[in-house]
């Protein structure tokens, strides 16, 4: 019936019927969750009987449970914060899908803490109104995280102030993949201010990310002397892959680092920031007058050494502005491995991410084989040569091995992430085609805390795409059945 299962449902006899009186009464501290809840139901403000009572209270769960009652004549529901009402406002906007709410009893709260989905906007720009929509649908999943990826080699989409050939230049690039159509666009500081707000009041966190010291072509085709030969004018990027071509370490690529990290972390609350981190070709360090003075200065004999020197300057940024750094795992990909107090995405496979746990990090588990949604579903595989079914992402195991979920500051699993890459997604209705069913089952597995069940899963998502469909979230045309 419900996506993300709930962890413990007792179902009543009888049904609270959805009249046109029904009032959202809420205690102090849930005013917002009813706000939000009357929005989704259509309620303005009844004044009669039956009720629907929003409170919090100590005795209601963990930080993101919630209690939920649903009576014949009142429904309750409780959680100890904003975020575990909002979980539960959730569950009722998804069983409301007539006129009435089956009675029944949950008690619910979430296995993991991070349960995110990645959305690149850089390879291709998506709408405002998209990711609006996107975020909403994220909430009706109990997806806490949307992971804005906003620059790359192929596009900058982010306003940063005093920098303005960044959306001049980098935000556009003549083709992709010798196509022959122009490609670009960029997000205002304030038109992704109102995004995090929408999002924040669904329970969703904004996690921006910007890429570096590699994929960046388009900040150095807007500024040139970011990079190791600035004398070289680059383009956009218009392929997909790796570029050769990065960030300096010298003092101006630096400088410029840290005044994009303070304006992101003025637009975005969110307590991490992203700071890619991966598939950066340290060749250009290797010739570059700048890199090898400073490998000189820090006595680097290995030049590969200063990718993670540069990842400790901006960890160091970030904690300075009260944020934690998050970076793609690449350890064993450059000497030095990574630095300290990094939360890493573990993004090529799970025994990474427990190696990383193990090194005393807090990951973010997403291996590519069971989190990559723009993997083909079906055979034939396409450009990647892999494919991911329903069936893979329901039966990951983010705690396989029995790896710890992370508590406070001690090494664990943070959480897990489905990626949305974009390089053959170029529009939003291509996003969704991706997205589902394969995102609902990757609500099931992060939220749920019981074992699997692929069978009950498959019977809940036929309601659950009757649902998408009835708001508008998937494309004009999906496979409906699921192996």
């Amino acid at each position: 019936m419900l996506i993300p299962r709930p962890n413990h449902i007792e179902p009543l006899p009888d049904w609270f019927y959805l009249r046109p009186d029904l009032r959202i009464s809420c205690g102090p501290g849930a005013e917002a969750a009813g706000d939000l809840l009357a929005g989704y139901l259509g309620v303005r403000g009844g004044s009669g009987a039956p009720s629907i009572w929003l409170e919090l209270r100590t005795t209601a769960g963990g930080v993101e449970g919630y209690d939920l009652n649903i009576q014949p004549h009142q429904v309750f529901l409780a959680a100890t914060s904003e975020q575990g009402l909002l979980n539960g406002v959730q569950t009722l906007r998804a069983l409301a899908r007539d006129e009435y709410l089956p009675c029944l009893r949950i008690k619910d709260e979430p296995r993991l803490p991070w349960r995110g989905v990645m959305l690149d906007v850089a390879r291709h720009h998506m709408p405002l109104e998209f990711l609006h929509q996107f975020v909403d649908v994220l909430a009706l999943h109990k997806l806490n995280v949307l992971h804005l990826h906003l620059t790359d080699d192929q596009g900058w989409r982010m306003e940063i102030d005093g920098w303005p050939r960044l959306i001049d230049v980098g935000a556009w690039r003549s083709e992709s993949m010798a196509d022959g159509v122009p490609h670009g666009g960029y997000y205002t500081q304030a038109e992704l201010r109102e995004l995090v707000r929408c999002a924040a009041a669904r329970g969703v966190t904004v996690v921006p990310e910007i890429e570096m010291p590699g994929h960046v072509r388009a900040a150095l085709a807007a500024y040139p002397e970011l990079g190791n030969f600035p004398e070289r004018p680059l383009p956009v990027w218009t392929s997909w892959g790796i570029s050769e071509d990065i960030l300096g370490v010298h003092d101006t690529a630096l400088e410029f680092c840290r005044e994009v990290l303070r304006q992101v972390v003025d637009v975005f609350p969110s307590p991490y920031v992203h700071i890619g981190g991966d598939e950066c070709p340290t060749t250009q360090w290797a010739t570059a007058p700048s890199a090898l003075a400073r490998a000189a200065e820090l006595g680097f004999d290995d030049r590969g050494r200063l990718h993670g020197w540069f990842l400790g300057q901006m960890r160091d940024t970030l904690r300075d502005l009260g944020r934690t750094a998050i970076c793609w795992a690449e350890a064993g990909q450059h000497a030095g491995g990574l630095p300290p107090g990094l939360v890493l995405a573990a993004w090529r496979d799970a025994e990474h991410g427990a190696q990383a746990v193990r090194g005393g990090h807090q990951v973010i588990m997403a291996p590519h084989r069971a989190t990559y949604l723009d993997y083909r579903e079906t055979e034939p595989p396409g450009r990647s040569g892999i494919v991911t079914t329903v069936a893979d992402v329901y039966r990951f195991d983010p705690l396989a091995g029995g790896l710890p979920v992370a508590s406070g500051n001690s090494p664990g699993v943070l959480g897990t992430q489905a990626q949305l890459w974009t390089e053959l997604a170029p529009t939003p209705d291509d996003v969704r085609r991706l997205a589902f069913p394969r995102l609902c089952a990757f609500a099931d597995m992060a939220w749920h805390s019981g074992p699997p069940d692929y069978d009950d899963f498959r019977r809940r998502l036929a309601g659950q795409l009757d649902l998408l469909r009835a708001i508008d979230a998937l494309p004009a045309s999906i496979e409906t059945t699921t192996p």
